[in-house]
């Protein structure tokens, strides 16, 4: 399977930005849906943004307007660009790839994280 390596976080000030990268290696034999989550301390894995292979995208309502998802499928990369940010957008963000292939069977990969810390 395909393995995702997250890179890009840090700590920064309130207002500050960041670019998180999510690089693609291994046996890449197709496109995905591709996918940022994010999980704050003491609270569950929650969705932060998705693209799609054809390069859709929605948003959580928490970082529309703030966050930017973009793939380079030439590169088998996705970013997201964090901008103006919150201390609540304190947590660790992961990548995540998905491809149903059948009704039922289906890839779903993860990246072992980011830290993003933002103080206040």
């Amino acid at each position: 399977q395909v393995q995702l390596v997250e890179s890009g976080g840090g700590l920064v000030q309130a207002g500050g930005s960041l670019r998180l990268s999510c690089a693609a290696s291994g046996n890449i034999g197709s496109i995905y849906d591709m996918g940022w989550y994010r999980q704050p301390p003491g609270k569950q894995r929650e969705l932060v943004a998705r693209i799609t292979s054809d390069g859709s995208t929605n948003y959580a309502d928490s970082v529309k307007g703030r966050f930017t998802i973009s793939r380079d499928n030439a590169r088998n990369t996705v970013y997201l660009q964090l901008t103006g940010l919150k201390p609540e957008d304190t947590a660790v963000y992961y990548c995540n790839a998905y491809k149903r292939y059948s009704p039922i069977s289906a890839v779903d990969l993860w990246g072992q994280g980011t830290q993003v810390t933002v103080s206040s």
